[in-house]
């Protein structure tokens, strides 16, 4: 069992994501040690009562002004500096695209292991940490343990469940002296999603169009959809190389990892690439006019089908169906 487990992540305006929540569940679960959350910026404590509702034992908030805007170099520095008076035995991040950036470098700096894009941890009777993760572009799921004194390991979102465990969290008071100089690349502007837009490694139900669609203005077809579901849109890398929409649309090995309950694949024929970004999901439903396309393989339910006459009957349906509930 870990002796104390530290759980690492960005926040936006006092809010957090799901998957925080997960990783604060799974903290619970792997030793007997405290559970410390760590964050950092402007209205890092209006997280707070979130983190308490979830089991947070430790809360310790880094909001001065050297960490209001994101450095990769500067944070990890900073971490570095605090964990031998924390003492955690292990450390969660997100496998969110800051939890990549700042575990990797955190990693480095520490000298110690990090398995990442985990899937499942369970402590071991040693105190290793045994991690589930996938390998082999999601074709296999390997068990690996980190064999440093500190482990590191970053939870892919929307797997683990978060349940609830209110605690009365103390706040730490721990300053790490952190030359300037360390803050080497600052971020200095963010360019936030249209409002409303879901997060797609967030989503519990995902919408994603694939060059079936044929050009960008039949994506509104997906969008209709996806709006009578109230699922986030997603897009094959084709279709984001194209410009038919945002680069943020884009799941597979080289875009967004995403694990939904229901993920939705509209004329997309289903590439090692693309699956590689949905083996997550818990179930696919694949919409394709080619019977022998490779996405049937994968998919839970399939509809070989114009897709241009199936989604809208099946928004439709779906409309209908919401409104009698």
């Amino acid at each position: 069992m870990a002796k104390g487990v530290l759980v690492i992540f960005d926040q936006n305006n006092g809010e957090i994501r799901h998957v925080v929540l997960e990783m604060l569940t799974v903290a619970r679960s792997l030793g007997d040690g405290p559970v410390t959350a760590l964050t950092f910026g402007k209205d890092a404590r209006n997280t707070l009562a979130k983190l308490a509702e979830y089991g947070a034992e430790q809360v310790l908030f880094w909001d001065g002004d050297a960490y209001a805007r994101y450095s990769s170099d500067g944070f990890a520095a900073a971490i570095a500096e605090a964990v031998p008076e924390l003492g955690p035995d292990v450390i969660l991040f997100p496998a969110t695209a800051w939890g990549k950036d700042l575990s990797a470098r955190l990693a480095g700096v520490l000298k110690a292991g990090l398995a990442t894009d985990c899937l499942h941890l369970e402590a071991g009777e040693d105190g290793r940490v045994k991690a589930v993760r996938p390998v082999y572009a999601g074709k296999a799921l390997a068990e690996v343990t980190v064999n440093t004194p500190v482990q590191m390991f970053s939870l892919r979102p929307n797997v683990n469940a978060a349940v609830p465990a209110p605690a009365t969290p103390e706040i730490l008071n721990i300053a790490p002296a952190v030359d300037s100089a360390a803050f080497q690349a600052v971020v200095v502007e963010r360019n936030e999603a249209q409002g409303g837009v879901l997060e797609l490694t967030e989503a519990d139900i995902i919408v994603s169009g694939g060059r079936g669609i044929k050009a960008p203005e039949n994506f509104k077809l997906l969008d209709d959809m996806a709006q009578a579901l109230g699922a986030a849109v997603g897009s094959s890398r084709p279709v984001a190389d194209e410009g038919w929409v945002p680069h943020s649309y884009h799941i597979g090995q080289t875009g967004k990892v995403v694990s939904p309950t229901v993920y939705f694949a509209v004329g997309i024929s289903g590439a090692i690439q693309h699956l590689a970004g949905i083996s997550g999901s818990k179930y696919i439903v694949a919409i394709n006019s080619d019977p022998e396309a490779p996405i049937f393989k994968v998919a839970n339910y399939g509809i070989v089908g114009d897709l241009f006459q199936v989604v809208p009957r099946l928004t439709e349906e779906i409309k209908t169906v919401k409104a009698q509930q």
